[in-house]
């Protein structure tokens, strides 16, 4: 179990970085950020322990009995929001789109709050690793909106 968990978000990390970092010395480079950008450094280390926090809460999801009542859903919250998660780096970044990116990034808040939810209704522990990823994507989501009013 602890192997699908951390392959599942390994290729949405793999697929948001492959997106990512070919634009970030170029057009990423060429955009007007806000003030409160955080410098570029900063994404890699925050992001590999939110990815960590992820892999660790779905490994407790998926260890759960089969018959658990709401296991599926939890998964397929998760299946929802990992995906979305990929798709806004290939949006903003990928398509060299913060308008696409800010939907997508929408969309991803809902998905990572029902997947709290879900989460916690079966186990605690796997609920409580999605707070600091909501706040992460909700300061990414000012960002994105800030960077779409800037060009």
């Amino acid at each position: 179990m602890a192997a699908i968990a951390v392959g599942v978000v390994f290729v949405a990390s793999a697929i948001g970085g492959s997106a990512t970092g070919p634009n970030i010395p170029t057009w990423y480079a060429s955009i007007q950020k806000p003030w409160f950008n955080p410098p570029n450094y900063v994404f890699g280390p925050v992001w590999t322990i939110l990815y960590l926090m992820l892999a660790f809460s779905f490994w407790r999801i998926l260890r759960l009995p089969a018959y658990t009542p709401g296991k599926g859903r939890a998964i397929g919250w998760f299946a929802v929001q990992i995906s979305l998660n990929a798709l806004w780096s290939v949006a903003f970044f990928g398509f060299q789109s913060p308008e696409f990116g800010l939907g997508v990034i929408a969309a991803l808040l809902i998905a990572i709050v029902g997947n709290m939810i879900a989460f916690m209704r079966l186990d605690r522990i796997a609920g409580w690793m999605f707070p600091p990823y909501l706040a992460w994507v909700a300061f990414a989501s000012v960002l994105n909106l800030a960077i779409v009013q800037l060009n």
